[in-house]
């Protein structure tokens, strides 16, 4: 297939003439190696409280930079526990901020957008990052592009609109059923989380179920109508939901909107 896709250029340049021709070869030429499914230094492990782990075939070829921040922050375990704090059915799932609500990253500082040909197809994953205002200048538009940190999305359905406007650096080999299965919502009433994230190469455990909670682990036990000490059943306070904040860095009124897809 690349032969083949060089041979094309190849033509093309030919037929472009000679200052075209050379900056297609250029283009050609210098593109990074496509890193191989089976190279597990560019494999992702996702543990999902939904039943399994996902395996994610990471592309430093085309986004180098938001590759390398992924495994690092995988290897310093700080997707461990995170929410899939948005998550829109028929659209995508995200993750990655430690505060839970879209608002968060990682200490490290952002990064430039790496937009690139990979599109937004199912099992893509793409690096979510700040929305830019309606009417917003370029600089603004620039600022917002250049915001990616520590969140990133999984895609249930093609969504092709997005393509060259977000940092798609991976896709999904394996274990998409567990995507599908994260609880929607924004935020979900009761959200699914990462277990662990792992690079493959680092020799990690197998996937393990998150232990099942218990009456005690939730709180003490609430006494439904009717009911009284040894009367009836009682009910597990409810777990309190993650908080409401809207997905942008500055607090707003509104719901989550551009912010970090």
């Amino acid at each position: 297939m690349r032969f083949i896709a060089s041979l094309f250029a190849c033509l093309t340049a030919l037929i472009a003439g000679p200052v075209a021709a050379q900056d297609i070869l250029d283009t050609v030429t210098q593109r990074a190696p496509v890193a191989p499914a089976t190279d597990k230094e560019n494999i992702l492990y996702l543990d999902l409280s939904t039943g399994g782990r996902v395996i994610i075939w990471l592309r430093p070829d085309v986004a180098p930079k938001m590759v390398e921040r992924i495994k690092t922050l995988s290897r310093q375990h700080f997707y461990d526990g995170l929410l899939f704090h948005r998550v829109i059915d028929g659209f995508m799932a995200q993750t990655g901020d430690p505060k839970g609500d879209g608002t968060g990253g990682s200490p490290l500082p952002d990064l430039p957008a790496e937009f690139n040909y990979l599109p937004h197809v199912r099992g893509a994953v793409a690096a979510a990052r700040e929305g830019a205002p309606e009417g917003a200048d370029a600089a603004a538009k620039k600022k917002a592009e250049d915001s990616a940190n520590s969140q990133f999305f999984i895609v249930f359905q093609p969504r092709l609109t997005l393509d060259k406007k977000y940092t798609v650096f991976g896709r999904v080999l394996e274990g998409m059923q567990y995507v599908d299965a994260i609880e929607r919502g924004e935020p979900p009433a009761n959200p699914s989380r990462i277990l662990h994230a792992y690079v493959a190469a680092d020799n990690p455990p197998p996937y393990v179920a998150a232990p099942v909670e218990t009456p005690a682990a939730l709180g003490p036990p609430v006494a439904l109508p009717g009911t009284g000490p040894g009367i009836g059943t009682t009910a597990p306070k409810p777990a309190t939901p993650a908080a409401l904040k809207p997905a942008t860095k500055k607090p707003a009124a509104k719901k989550p909107a551009a912010k970090k897809k």
